[in-house]
């Protein structure tokens, strides 16, 4: 694999239907399709000790863990000894508590909580990132995005970005020019595509209404290290969705030597 650019991975939330019986399994075809990374959101019924034996088998790297706020609250030492197990140096926080939500002051407490956890992860060799929905764009105070609050009000070296281009463009936001705003400070990018019907609703990767070679434009400019594939909702198996996602990847000639 080239050094120059981005990792592909999946998001393996998109496969939780079946990775909560299988974790094993799946993660065998994942590598099977050609994936390079993975991102766990939660381990399915597989310990991490299994995990990390097999993505070794598998030549899987983990690119980043989504991880509850609570469990970065809470059991702080517990997620830097799993991740430093799964070799992974990006833990991501997957959305803000909702009671934090409904005034600048609640994001800006939320920003300066996660900056304290960051410095922690950066003492173990680890990064905080922080994932978007749409709502951190529809909740505005004085002309301000919740999620831009995030992010004046932390430490960059402590608090960095993982943008979901879906979630910026449903609220609003052309994902290309937001990435471009958080130049350098956006490793992970999660890469999901939206219909081109009214509904706006998942789509594989490729086959919905996202500007692709503008997004992959800004983020390669700023430093990304993975592209993660993820569905939240797929319309029928979701290993047909994620393998057509990475098959439209190769021909966009991000996947290749």
């Amino acid at each position: 694999m080239s050094q120059t650019r981005p990792t592909i991975a999946l998001q393996l939330y998109t496969l939780r239907d079946l990775t909560k019986d299988d974790m094993t399994g799946v993660l065998r075809q994942v590598a099977q399709m050609g994936y390079e990374g993975i991102e766990p959101a939660g381990f399915g019924n597989a310990s991490v000790s299994q995990i990390k034996d097999l993505i070794d088998e598998l030549g899987l790297k983990v690119v980043g863990n989504h991880t509850g706020f609570d469990a970065i609250k809470n059991n702080l030492d517990g997620v830097i000894a799993d991740n430093q197990t799964l070799g992974n140096r990006y833990i991501v926080c997957p959305s803000i508590p909702g009671d934090q939500r409904g005034s600048a002051d609640g994001y800006k407490q939320f920003a300066q909580t996660l900056n304290g956890y960051g410095r922690k992860l950066s003492e173990a060799g680890m990064h905080l990132c922080y994932h978007n929905h749409d709502f951190e764009f529809k909740d505005q105070f004085d002309g301000k995005y919740g999620l831009d609050l995030i992010y004046e009000n932390s430490d960059p070296q402590f608090v960095q970005a993982e943008i979901d281009t879906f979630w910026v463009q449903k609220g609003g936001v052309d994902p290309a020019q937001y990435i471009q705003k958080y130049a350098n400070r956006a490793p992970l990018i999660h890469v999901k595509d939206m219909t081109k019907d009214e509904k706006q609703t998942f789509a594989e990767v490729g086959t919905g209404s996202l500007n692709w070679p503008a997004i992959f434009a800004a983020a390669e400019a700023g430093g990304a290290q993975a592209y993660i594939v993820e569905q939240d909702v797929c319309p029928g198996n979701p290993l047909d969705s994620v393998r057509i996602s990475l098959e439209n990847l190769k021909q966009m000639g991000k996947l290749g030597s």
